[in-house]
């Protein structure tokens, strides 16, 4: 007998749509693809047929069964209550023909799982070889989306939940989501993207409040240039109340996790390597950052907290563990590198720990722009200098107090003006700069 969505759900859980391979008849999980006509190895194009098939299902709201195969498709569109299963690893769509693969516009309570789509590397007319548009409680698990000539996976306006995925070869984004609220993107392998792994947009500043978490991400590339926009494991623009923690991100041409104008960005307990420019980044006009817990091994700076100027403001920096860092940006310019910690308002950097800078442990302001910055407890080894911090005229209140600097080549605690170091011991010359407390920190 077929299943309804609910009995489905109830009797396979959250995370288990799609069908085991060498399980019951497909008639047993849903409507069985091959009533249509539908075939795996045709040679023809199966899109009109496999488009009854879905319509038919989404219709009577029980599952669409795909057996193991490749069927040649593209162009088809998703109706609401849509749910097509196929066995992982084993059931393809290879893009034929259309816009993109599939897509949907204002379809509720779809699942896609067990199922690959092959872009074929084909150009991809839409916005995503799978685009999805105003799906509400959408569940796509255990998919692969591969070869996509543009972006793989493109999100907009949903809720729902993308989990234990692959995205492999993307010509540009892996997942791209826009403007949409509470999405759950958790446990999926992203590789090999051209642009960017995951974005998570919205197209004014407002909140968004998606979770991305435990997913891997690595070998992103910015083909398509610039200064930050491309080659970004994670990119979280103008979305607010994101929470991006316990990721594995190697090996992207610039960031690992970028916030830009993202206000309450968590960025929490990720492991980041290998990245070309800085590896966690909050710019812009933010307001509340928490960036703790990570661990960074090779970058161009650890983390910067920086736009003071744009309205960036308002962080905790605590519990890094920072090392490895390169001396140079990969595009040049005349931007510093080689810092663990960048910070310039309203922050507090506490109980993190740098290894191995080519230029600064921690560096306190640009220029003027500096007001009310704690930096306590933290270790720095291995550095050219250790804490810098502006005393430009104009700067606002600094504390640097019980901090263990150790190996500073040229100095411990400095002070510098538009990266200029013009004194190299703070605590001696701490009379000239009223608005600063330097206290307790110890020099090895």
């Amino acid at each position: 007998m077929p299943l309804d969505r609910r009995t489905l759900i109830a009797g396979t859980g959250a995370a288990a749509f799609a069908i085991p391979a060498g399980a019951a008849p497909l008639s047993q999980h849903g409507l069985d693809a091959s009533q249509f006509g539908v075939r795996p190895g045709a040679p023809d194009d199966q899109s009109a047929r496999l488009q009854r098939a879905i319509d038919e299902a989404a219709r009577t709201r029980v599952p669409l069964a795909l057996a193991p195969g490749v069927y040649r498709a593209g162009g088809l569109t998703l109706p609401a209550g849509a749910q097509i299963l196929g066995v992982r690893a084993a059931t393809r769509i290879a893009f034929s023909r259309g816009p993109s693969l599939l897509s949907s516009t204002d379809g509720d309570a779809i699942t896609l799982a067990g199922l690959t789509f092959d872009g074929n590397m084909q150009p991809v007319a839409a916005r995503g070889l799978v685009q999805l548009a105003g799906a509400r409680d959408l569940r796509v698990s255990e998919c692969a989306v591969v070869n996509a000539g543009g972006t793989a996976l493109a999100l907009e306006n949903c809720t729902g939940t993308i989990d234990n995925s692959l995205i492999e070869n993307a010509a540009d984004n892996g997942l791209f989501c826009r403007d949409n609220r509470d999405l759950s993107i958790r446990s999926n392998t992203i590789r090999r993207c051209g642009n960017g792994g995951i974005r998570i947009w919205q197209s004014e500043k407002r909140q968004d409040g998606s979770l991305v978490a435990d997913n891997t991400i690595e070998e992103i590339a910015a083909r398509d240039g610039g200064d930050g926009q491309n080659g970004n494991g994670i990119n979280v623009f103008r979305a607010g109340g994101v929470l991006v923690r316990d990721n594995a991100i190697r090996a992207c041409a610039f960031t690992a996790v970028r916030g830009n104008a993202a206000s309450n960005l968590q960025i929490q307990g990720n492991r980041c390597a290998d990245l070309g420019e800085v590896a966690l980044y909050a710019e812009f006009e933010f307001d509340g950052a928490l960036i703790a817990n990570n661990v960074i091994d090779g970058a161009a700076l650890g983390v910067s907290v920086t736009n003071f100027n744009r309205g960036g403001r308002l962080a905790i920096v605590q519990g890094n563990l920072i090392r490895n860092l390169k001396p140079k940006r990969p595009q040049g310019g005349s931007d510093s590198a080689g810092t663990g910690i960048s910070v310039e308002a309203d922050t507090a950097v506490t109980g993190n720990v740098i290894e191995r800078a080519p230029w600064m442990g921690i560096e306190v302001g640009a220029g003027r722009y500096l007001r009310d910055v704690a930096v306590t407890g933290n270790i720095v080894r291995e550095a050219t200098y250790g804490i810098g911090v502006s005393v430009v005229s104009g700067t606002g209140a600094t504390s640097i107090t019980g901090n263990l600097v150790s190996g500073a080549r040229l100095g411990a605690l400095v002070g510098i003006e538009w990266g200029k170091v013009i004194s190299t011991d703070l605590a001696r010359d701490i009379a000239r700069y009223p608005q600063m407390t330097v206290a307790n920190n110890r020099i090895a």
